[in-house]
């Protein structure tokens, strides 16, 4: 019997595989700004018929012919495949890219045997090789060797991703490319494929966009928008260089109660959809309907509780862990018609009930569970807090690092103080999804209320997780999370952003204010129906300073030190 997927195991559709392709955003100084080159295809196009474009297309067998390859330098194989995140094949997508673009726009991004940048006039001299080039009587290889040029890899920068749903007739894998234009090239279109060049700003190509005059595929607006905050091109390719880590931007289709809809990256349901559809057939769920049980993978079914609300999003999620046994997480509010969608789901297979930390939206039906099925409690008692659990009866207090181990799998603790001070994730190791309970929520960030919520050690407690391997974030509220490093580095930056502008608001204040003073500059960026809740947060990020030594509190007054 071959060994079975961790996640679901759908038969895979019968598709054809995406077309690997290169593009390439080129950027050059002007008095408004950066300017970048855009294409438009010519109507009768297979693809993007009529769409402004960058220069760019499909990956042919000869970009990775070892010839071929001897003209790069700046970059090795390995280092190529590591930063596309593939086995092999790498280096010949910067190949494509410059191939493409001198194809296309008549801009080389070459540099002679010395690696001193092209003339301009050198290169308008290749015009009648760019011709035998587009008809194909002549090859990209020939002409690099006879005109004895090289391909400066180093200067052609990775830095976007994107892939064709599987539902498309057209698929393709492309890799974007960001890089200077050279000095004096001013480019032509090939007047075949494509039949109009123009250089604009990406916000005046957006803007163009928006007007419906200049017709533009959504990947490409989503670069722009991603280039149009930079001033110069230098601090545009020197933020693409510092980036360690390349998303790939996979829209992906799924059923509901609106019907069938595409998602995009950034949207709600987008990393969950992937993952309980990794074969990418649209067949899975975007709703979140309490008490609906959703399998999200082989091991791990979720239930949403009938508790939406401006705290808790569409519900409580109270996840069953297991096969043969399961482990309850999170059993959630006491309401009778959740427990009752729990034991229908698990039964009499629920031997453990985990609670993440002892929030009342998240531990009093655990008293209901147990009595139903005997099953062990465990997790960290409450505290005393108003806002606690206390009824919670924990059978085993866990300790940071210790497993629950089951049918070939494992539940490790990870103490995560922060929101609340008994707060615990668990890592299922199987799968590396982690259920986060209130420590990470899906679209929004945490309350932390003192004196149970610290600020300190909630954000040591999110530096933790970078240390962990994680694949998926499995929260108390909300859709699956994914990229747990990008989502952890995200509200680290929130936080610090938002503890900045205490900081500046307190200035401002001349050093010294209440902190129902501060509150609506500190948040002025929420509804102020929010504004009793986050005032919450700003007195933890308030303590934090005073802990800090930047912050004193005098009386009800906070003043700068």
């Amino acid at each position: 019997m071959p060994e079975l997927d961790v996640r679901i195991n759908l038969p895979v559709a019968e598709r054809l595989p995406p077309r690997p392709a290169a593009t390439v955003v080129l950027l050059r100084g002007a008095s408004r700004g950066p300017e970048l080159l855009m294409l438009r295809r010519t109507k009768g196009a297979s693809h993007f018929g009529g769409s402004y474009v960058f220069p760019g297309g499909m990956v042919d067998p000869e970009d990775e012919a070892p010839a071929m390859l001897r003209r790069v330098v700046g970059l090795g194989k390995d280092e190529a495949n590591r930063r596309l995140g593939v086995d092999s094949g790498g280096l010949r997508h910067w190949v494509a890219v410059v191939r493409e673009c001198y194809e296309e726009a008549g801009i080389l991004l070459a540099v002679d045997e010395a690696l001193q940048p092209l003339a301009p006039a050198r290169v308008a001299g290749f015009e009648s090789a760019r011709t035998a080039l587009n008809k194909g009587t002549l090859s990209f290889r020939e002409f690099l060797e006879r005109e004895r040029l090289l391909l400066p890899a180093h200067a052609v920068n990775y830095f976007s991703h994107w892939i064709t749903p599987p539902v498309q007739k057209r698929r393709f894998d492309t890799r974007f490319f960001l890089a200077h234009a050279p000095a004096g090239q001013q480019g032509l279109h090939d007047d075949g494929e494509m039949v109009d060049a123009v250089w604009l700003p990406a916000e005046e190509a957006l803007a163009r966009a928006g007007r419906k005059e200049m017709n533009m595929a959504f990947p490409t607006r989503q670069v722009l928008l991603s280039v149009k905050k930079f001033a110069t091109p230098e601090e545009a390719v020197s933020h693409v260089r510092s980036l360690t880590v390349i998303i790939s931007n996979r829209p992906c289709f799924a059923e509901g109660r609106d019907g069938r809809k595409m998602f995009r990256p950034g949207e709600a349901p987008y990393a969950e959809i992937h993952w309980t559809d990794p074969d990418e057939l649209g067949t899975t769920s975007y709703d979140i309907s309490p008490g609906v049980a959703k399998k999200l993978d082989r091991f791990v079914t979720r239930i949403t509780a009938p508790n939406p609300g401006v705290m808790t999003g569409p519900g409580t999620n109270t996840y069953l862990v297991g096969e043969k046994e399961l482990a309850v997480i999170d059993p959630g509010p006491a309401e009778p018609a959740h427990v009752a969608a729990i034991l229908a789901a698990g039964g009499k297979r629920i031997r453990w009930i985990l609670c993440t930390h002892t929030h009342r939206d998240h531990s009093p039906a655990a008293a209901l569970l147990k009595h139903a099925t005997g099953a062990q409690i465990l997790g960290r008692p409450a505290p005393q807090a108003p806002n606690h659990d206390q009824s919670l009866a924990v059978d085993h207090p866990l300790a940071h690092g210790e497993a629950l181990e089951f049918d070939g799998i494992s539940l490790r603790a990870v103490f995560t103080p922060g929101h609340a001070s008994n707060h615990l994730c668990y890592l299922l190791d199987r799968t590396r999804m982690l259920f986060t309970g209130d420590h990470v929520m899906q679209g929004s960030t945490v309350v932390i209320w003192p004196p149970d919520g610290n600020m300190a050690a909630y954000l040591g407690s999110l530096k933790h997780l970078l240390e962990l391997d994680l694949a998926i974030l499995a929260p108390g509220h909300g859709y699956l999370i994914g990229h747990p490093h990008a989502e952890v580095d995200r509200l680290l930056d929130h936080r610090l952003a938002r503890e900045q502008k205490v900081r500046n608001a307190l200035a401002g204040a001349g050093g010294r204010a209440t902190l129902e003073a501060l509150l609506p500059f500190v948040y002025d960026d929420v509804p102020a129906s929010i504004h009793p809740v986050a005032a919450r947060s700003l007195q933890a990020h308030l303590e934090k300073l005073i802990d800090d030594g930047e912050v004193s509190l005098q009386q009800d007054t906070y003043c700068s030190r």
